[in-house]
């Protein structure tokens, strides 16, 4: 605040130096500058001083000058300094404003005939417009314009040409006139392009933060990609604070390209420019030629100029205007005019001039002087400064700088061509794929943990993870041909993403929506709603859904040889048995056959259930053979035609039964009623479900919610996972699927590539796989949206595929002979093997439970007999048996031709109560027939027993020994079989004897025959 009060003090009394010598002096000059410009004033100064030193220009003449500051925006003061300027006598005008005041300076100087140099200025270094001043075709146009015209217009239309941009943005700031590109405007409409305007407002971070509370998630991503084209018409300080606040908000990266379009920006404000930009950037300034030798660098022909200003790394000249550098030349280009006139001797005299006066003449030596200034030239900081015929500098020059995509700081900045009106562009501007050339670039990539696609493979504290997998391959191709690097991170809420109710995304969309990632990678399939807010490339991989599913297990079951019958079949055989058993047992005792001495067999109804079971399971061949023979009871005809039948349906069963066996045993397989999608929709036994808000589910609900959809699997589908809007079924990720598949009665929806890869790699081989075989979709890289490396990825992905690398890499994970079946819904044994311990466990069980029962019914019956062995019997219940009627009834059974014991001689010995004492006791008994019509029950010996009582009776027999050494009549109890077949004991009051005729060779043969006994 107090450099102004002085510069105003030195003014004016630089302003009084000069006055006090204009008597003296013949060369004075006026200028009037912008009050805003305190530096064109200090270089004015400069260059005057720099010229009056010059002995070689003006020899001994000095130049005197008067400056005055106006307002730029004020024609009226503008017109009233300049008219003090010309009472005092001035030889040429200077003026360093803006266009609102240099309209009003060009008719004064044009009525009172006074040379006027303009020098254009515009606002704070915001780009100048085109300030329209009007050109009359007379001699009376006294106003030069040192600065040349505006040709921003041209050179931003060759710019974008050559870019073939066809849709971009425009930002312009609060002081710069729109109206000045209103000419590119126009042709770039006719053109066909599509072009947006907005103004860049003062405070800009209210300006960014406005964008994002009002635009929707839609209508930011639109914006973003408005925002990757864009030419920025500001000032350097503007355009550095836009730039920081755009990328700061992730509203642009690495992939965006700018313009950025300004006479003046100097070397520190493009470095700092790409410093604080991303992408690539485009920089279009005027530029001034520069000798190559240094020496020279300061010296324009005869005249040294001061070294502040021509030093580059001197802080004022890198801090210079252009319109500073005008100044100096004008200066420079008056000396010389000046220098002319005087050395032509056609000088003309200062008069003072009065603007007020209606009859005020013009200065008569004006035009003169006009020619001499037009005519000169003179080479200055700002190299040619000479006039053409239209009174304007054409000497102008642009310099075109560029930098390659990336983030970097400090990448490298390059001169990319140059423009002027005459040759127009040299050089080649073209937006260039980026092809092969990416390397140093750094990209980051969002991923998605998901096997195979992307996996952990090492994780070590303290360092960054490295990832394996078929997605990570693919990458690592592209890195490898393409020549970049990428840092690679998990998206933070490990979702692939989907639309919230606020517009915005989550997950790895979310990260490249909003900028935080440059690309994203992993099972991420290819949807409409994700491609209108990111870009994929092609497809890698093909994409369908699949369903896994827990392969049905090989139960043990233990009675599996149970398994060739049904349960109703089984229990029809065993009603058969004791049917036809109880058939038997009723014909034979309707119609009982006659036995031979010695070849009777049970009759009873449980010896005929025995015998049926014996027939059925192939055993009791004796009693088969007995029956052909005429020796078994079973001898009638209806009985023989039962047991015929019988025979043949036992015949079949077991052949039956066996062949049935032999395959289940062989081969077990449990079918699944689950072969397809459809399959999976009819039924409702097995829930399913799939990772809720993932694409999968999206696309099952617009399927199922779809009224013009054809196939109702989808809304049966989109019923069963929709139950309790969707959290009963569905699962947060897909690793939760699998695990509920695997310990649970669940099917489980998702990517046939992931499910197909867990089913291979099951160390159980518990799954197995149903999906469609038509690909519907594809697995793409997702880029952000209008990402310059979309095209040369996908191109880069179709020569991976057309030369079978992709399908090495798909091997890699996916492999054609899997220790796994991903198809069967069973473990099915490909080969013939030795059956297990499993397939007889049953057999084995009955066996053990027909011991235990046997043995518990041994136990059974050694506890009863002992029981009923140690009863003593009461007297009550003795009953007499009278020997001599046994005697007579045996001897009767022998009456029989057939029967053996007809041999008996007419010699007997007497069997003693003491005898008979010895025979069996009633464990070696068992009554097998009641003879009908008697009181008296027949007993058969078995053959072990028979033989020793025979062997007994034979000695006997053969030393002519009796039992009669024992008391005649003896008086005594003893046991005996009673009639009901149990023990009686009875007093013998008289003695009898049974007569015993010996046979020699004793023909009975009973321990030949098992089946046959001794009856008594």
């Amino acid at each position: 605040m107090e450099v102004f009060p002085l510069l105003l003090v030195l003014s004016a009394w630089w302003s009084r130096t000069w006055d006090s010598a204009n008597a003296d002096s013949i060369i004075h000059i006026g200028a009037i500058f912008d009050e805003s410009a305190k530096k064109d004033d200090e270089v004015f100064r400069t260059a005057v001083g720099d010229l009056n030193q010059n002995e070689e220009i003006l020899q001994t003449e000095k130049i005197t000058f008067s400056v005055t500051f106006v307002d730029g925006n004020n024609p009226f003061q503008a017109v009233q300094e300049a008219c003090e300027l010309m009472n005092q006598g001035i030889l040429a005008l200077v003026s360093s404003i803006g266009c609102t005041s240099a309209g009003s300076l060009q008719s004064l100087a044009d009525a009172m005939h006074i040379p006027h140099l303009f020098i254009q200025r515009s606002t704070a270094g915001t780009p100048r417009s085109g300030c329209g001043l009007t050109r009359s075709n007379r001699n009376d146009d006294y106003t030069l314009s040192v600065r040349p015209p505006v040709y921003l217009n041209d050179v931003i239309l060759r710019v974008v040409t050559e870019y073939a941009w066809q849709k971009f943005i425009i930002f312009y700031d609060s002081e710069y006139d729109i109206r000045g590109i209103q000419e590119f405007l126009d042709k770039v409409s006719q053109q066909g392009m599509d072009v947006a305007l907005q103004k860049v407002e003062n405070n800009i971070n209210k300006m960014i933060t406005t964008l994002f509370d009002t635009l929707r998630i839609e209508e930011l991503n639109r914006y973003r990609d408005t925002l990757r084209r864009a030419i920025l018409v500001m000032n350097p300080a503007t355009a550095k604070s836009f730039i920081t606040e755009v990328v700061e908000t992730n509203l642009v990266a690495f992939d965006c390209h700018w313009i950025i379009i300004n006479e003046e920006i100097n070397d520190v404000d493009v470095q700092e420019l790409v410093r604080r930009s991303i992408g690539r950037l485009t920089i279009i300034r005027q530029t001034f030629p520069v000798p190559q030798n240094i020496s020279q660098r300061c010296f324009r022909g005869n005249h040294r100029i001061s070294s502040t200003l021509c030093d580059p790394k001197d802080p004022f000249a890198q801090n210079m205007e252009i319109s500073n550098l005008y100044i100096y030349d004008t200066v420079l280009l008056l000396a010389n005019a000046f220098h002319k006139k005087l050395e032509d001797r056609k000088w003309h005299s200062m008069a003072s001039l009065s603007c007020i006066r209606k009859n005020s003449k013009p200065w008569q030596g004006g035009r003169s002087m006009l020619e001499t200034i037009k005519k000169g030239g003179v080479s200055g900081l700002t190299g040619e400064l000479e006039f053409g015929d239209n009174g304007g500098n054409p000497n102008v020059h642009f310099e075109i700088l560029g930098t390659n995509y990336g983030e970097e700081l400090g990448r490298g900045v390059r001169k990319l061509g140059c423009w002027n009106p005459v040759t127009g562009l040299n050089g080649s501007l073209t937006d260039k794929k980026l092809e092969n050339n990416m390397r140093g670039v750094v990209l980051r990539v969002v991923t998605v943990l998901e096997e195979p696609f992307v996996m952990v493979s090492e994780n070590v504290l303290g360092k960054p993870k490295k990832y394996q997998g078929f997605s990570i391959d693919v990458l690592d191709a592209l890195s490898n041909y393409l020549g970049f690097n990428y840092e690679i991170y998990v998206a933070p809420d490990h979702k692939y993403g989907s639309p919230q109710e606020d517009g915005t995304w989550n997950g790895l969309v979310g990260e490249l929506v909003f900028k935080r990632a440059d690309i994203g990678i992993s099972a991420l399939t290819i949807t409409p709603d994700r491609e209108n807010v990111v870009d994929f490339t092609t497809r890698y991989m093909d994409y369908s859904v699949g369903v896994l599913l827990r392969r049905a297990e090989k139960t043990v079951d233990m009675f599996a040889c149970l398994a060739p019958f049904d349960l109703s079949l089984w229990a029809c055989i065993a009603g058969t048995v004791l049917l036809v058993g109880l058939l038997v047992y009723l014909l034979n005792w309707l119609n009982p056959p006659r036995l031979q001495m010695g070849s009777m067999t049970s009759t009873t109804l449980y010896n005929s259930m025995w015998f049926v079971y014996g027939s059925f399971v192939q055993q009791g061949k004796e009693n088969k053979k007995s029956i052909l023979v005429g020796r078994s009871p079973y001898t009638t005809l209806a009985t023989r035609m039962m047991m015929g039948a019988w025979w043949l349906f036992a015949l079949i069963v077991i052949s039956s039964y066996t062949a049935n066996l032999a395959a289940f045993l062989t081969i077990t397989r449990i079918e699944s009623s689950i072969q397809s999608l459809q399959d999976l929709s009819k039924q409702t036994d097995i829930p399913y479900g799939t990772v809720l808000d993932s694409a999968v589910y999206e696309h099952v609900r617009m399927k199922g919610m779809n009224p013009f959809e054809r196939d109702s699997m989808y809304s049966q589908m989109w019923r069963m996972i929709n139950r309790s809007n969707g959290s009963e079924n569905n699962v947060l990720e897909s690793q939760a699927g699998i695990q509920k598949v695997k310990y649970g009665n669940y099917a489980f929806v998702w990517d046939a590539a992931v499910l197909e890869y867990v089913a291979i790699n099951d160390p159980d081989c518990s799954f197995y796989t149903i999906g469609n075989t038509v690909a519907d979709r594809g697995y793409g890289i997702a880029l952000q949206h209008g990402s310059p490396y979309r095209d040369v990825f996908s191109q880069r992905i179709l020569e991976l595929q057309q030369n079978g690398d992709m399908d090495i890499l798909k091997h890699k994970w996916w492999p054609k002979n899997g220790q796994c079946d991903l198809y069967s819904s069973v473990d099915t044994k490909q080969k013939g093997g030795a059956l297990d311990i499993k397939s007889f466990a049953g057999v084995f069980c009955i066996l053990a439970a027909g011991i235990v029962l046997s043995c518990f019914i041994a136990m059974l019956e050694t506890w009863w007999n002992k029981r009923k062995g140690s009863r003593v019997p009461s007297k009550e219940d003795d009953k007499e048996i009278d020997l001599e009627h046994l005697h007579r009834r045996v001897n009767s059974l022998c009456t029989d031709d057939d029967s053996p014991h007809k041999q008996f001689s007419t010699s007997s010995i007497d069997l003693t109560p003491l005898d008979i004492d010895t025979l069996p006791t009633r464990q070696a008994l068992e009554q097998i027939s009641d003879f009908r019509n008697t009181h008296i029950t027949t007993t058969t010996f078995i053959p072990e027993q028979i033989q020793t009582l025979s062997r007994t009776l034979s000695a006997k027999a053969a030393s002519g020994f009796a039992f009669g050494n024992v008391p005649e009549h003896r008086t005594g109890p003893f046991r005996h079989r009673a009639p009901n077949g149990g023990f009686f004991r009875s007093p013998i009051k008289t003695m009898s004897s049974i007569p015993y005729q010996p046979t020699p060779t004793l023909g009975l043969n009973l321990g030949n025959d098992p089946d046959r006994g001794t009856s008594i």
